[in-house]
């Protein structure tokens, strides 16, 4: 049978439905902002549009300004280097990225495509992307990602491990991503009841060595380094 992307968009609408329900009271006025972020030396405007369509896609969340932040204070080469970013939302990290010089896929679920896309046109450079500009692609973790090529050097995610139900399809999708040697990084809020130190600790190394590379214990922020066993 033929893939069609309509039926991919109501599958993945539904996934949606089902694995991330809805945020009662999360954003029950619509409203949106504009904020510029300093990061690697890039002034990066983003658009968050908070309304409960997008829910906690909407945001910036602190970690991945912290993820940005390694990537500068380890003085880490993205150039020519493949990315695919999970759970992008507002596709702060891909787009860093790409400003520095990677080939990068932003993902998310298809309710987010469109303000990732927004982000993207706002951060083009007047002299254009070092190698290209970031493509977008909705992905729902467990469903689709073998549509998804397996050749990534880099596999980011900023506070994507916060729902438990999520994590056997997380892991999943991790595992298909890196089969050629990915090297994935994570940066979490580590919050208890959200179950992430029981992925990290547990289900993630069932599949792939973990590392901690850094913590921040004032903000509760850690970012890990997975490869594939």
């Amino acid at each position: 049978m033929a893939f069609r992307t309509q039926d991919f968009c109501i599958d993945s609408q539904r996934y949606a439905a089902h694995i991330f329900p809805a945020e009662d009271g999360l954003f029950e006025e619509t409203f949106s902002t504009d904020n510029t972020y300093r990061v690697h030396g890039l002034n990066i405007t983003i658009h968050q549009d908070y309304s409960a369509s997008l829910g906690v896609a909407a945001s910036v969340w602190d970690s991945a300004l912290h993820l940005c932040q390694f990537f500068e204070n380890e003085s880490l080469d993205l150039s020519g280097t493949r990315i695919i970013e999970l759970g992008g939302g507002t596709g702060l990290v891909g787009i860093v990225a790409a400003r520095l010089g990677a080939h990068v896929t932003i993902t998310d679920l298809p309710s987010a495509v469109s303000q990732i896309e927004r982000n993207i046109a706002a951060n083009t450079p007047f002299s254009g992307w070092p190698s290209d500009g970031p493509s977008v692609s909705a992905l729902a973790w467990g469903l689709d990602h073998s549509r998804f090529s397996s050749s990534w050097d880099f596999v980011l995610g900023a506070d994507i491990v916060y729902l438990p139900e999520t994590f056997p399809l997380l892991l999943d999708t991790l595992v298909h991503l890196c089969r050629d040697g990915a090297v994935v990084y994570l940066a979490s809020t580590m919050r208890r009841e959200h179950g992430a130190q029981d992925f990290y600790d547990h289900m993630l190394p069932q599949m792939f060595s973990v590392e901690l590379v850094q913590r921040d214990p004032e903000n509760n922020i850690n970012i890990y380094k997975a490869t594939l066993r």
